[in-house]
């Protein structure tokens, strides 16, 4: 019988800790939607001070923290926004900026490093001279870390090119940074200067950060005045806001120092991974908390069959819905810091490998 759950599904699934609960029962509160929430407001601070930018916004969701900032941007009608094929915004976020937003996307293709050739994005761009026939590009996505190639880094030289595409032609820069934390310390560089060249950046707090619930957006005063409005009208705006915000702020504290031990768990699993016959892993593409492994085709093995198993010894995890990669081959693992005891690495290598002989 199973006693512990070894959970490595995603960076989503953390519980918050009794600091987190602490905090949120002691918060001090009021009403948000009309700016009067002084633990909302101080955790605003921090986080715009953090990331270099004049203001922030909290929201509910990554998601919508997306939308929102594609929107303020695209606020004129036939806007259209050039992104990645394999982006966040692009597959998995409903098509919202499209069906809320009416705003058109030009997807160029994500590298394996989850970059887009700069000489593409600026193909991309509409020649303004054929405003007759074409949408209006207006805003440039980046997405950092990437997930869909298995949390690759985006770095600053590179997001300070885009940025100086856009200045070129008159458009805006966004960052999905959903996971901009974990990618500031794989690459030993501090998030504003990650993002200096962005206009606007969604950060979530949710993820590799442990909190319970909630994103941010930041950029300038006058961007963050339009969000605000756009958050309420999406129904994103919320009263005693202090509660969900003052255990965010306890992960800001306490969870951004062990994201490094998160990343060096993910790298012992890809190597232990890759020793196993009938498992692939792209070593090359674990830079942060996300281990990607392909169950190869001649082992005669499908990821339901192995989620399965490992969920019958204790460890969860979840196939990876890769429209890019041979249906049932491929997985995922997540790490964050509820993942704490080094053994997990020992005991998902064991498990992994008596599945594989079991069902070899």
């Amino acid at each position: 019988m199973v006693k512990r759950i070894i959970d490595l599904r995603s960076d989503t699934v953390t519980k918050p800790t009794e600091a987190m609960i602490a905090a949120a029962a002691n918060a001090d509160v009021d009403d948000d939607v009309l700016g009067y929430d002084p633990t909302a407001s101080r955790f605003e601070t921090e986080m715009a001070k953090i990331s270099g930018k004049e203001a922030a916004l909290f929201v509910p969701s990554g998601t919508m923290a997306n939308l929102i900032s594609v929107l303020v941007h695209c606020e004129v009608r036939g806007s259209e926004v050039i992104l990645g094929d394999n982006c966040h915004i692009n597959i998995y976020e409903n098509g919202g900026i499209s069906t809320i937003g009416n705003v058109h996307s030009r997807t160029v293709k994500n590298n394996s490093d989850g970059t887009m050739d700069i000489d593409l994005i600026e193909a991309a761009i509409r020649d303004p001279q054929g405003d007759l026939y074409y949408p209006s590009t207006r805003l440039i996505c980046l997405e950092n870390t990437h997930a869909n190639v298995g949390g690759r880094c985006i770095t600053a030289e590179y997001t300070d090119k885009v940025g100086e595409l856009a200045k070129k032609h008159g458009v805006k820069l966004h960052i999905d940074g959903a996971r901009i934390f974990n990618a500031s310390t794989a690459l030993g560089v501090p998030v504003h200067r990650l993002v200096q060249a962005a206009d606007s950046v969604s950060i979530c707090l949710s993820k590799g950060l442990g909190a319970p619930i909630g994103s941010v957006i930041v950029g300038s005063k006058n961007f963050i005045a339009k969000a605000k409005i756009l958050r309420k009208t999406l129904g994103g705006g919320m009263r005693q806001v202090g509660f969900i915000c003052a255990p965010a702020y306890v992960a800001l504290q306490e969870n951004v120092g062990k994201l490094e031990g998160d990343h060096k768990k993910a790298k012992i699993i890809a190597d232990g991974l890759n020793r196993i016959s009938g498992l692939r892993v792209d070593k090359s593409s674990v830079e942060t908390n996300m281990v990607f492994f392909d169950i190869l085709e001649d082992s005669h093995i499908m990821v339901d069959q192995l989620c399965k198993i490992l969920k019958e010894h204790g460890v969860l995890m979840m196939p990876y819905p890769d429209c890019t990669a041979p249906p049932d081959f491929r997985n995922k693992l997540f790490f964050n810091s509820k993942v704490k005891e080094m053994e997990n690495e020992t005991k998902l290598y064991q498990t992994a490998h008596c599945c594989m002989t079991t069902l070899a």
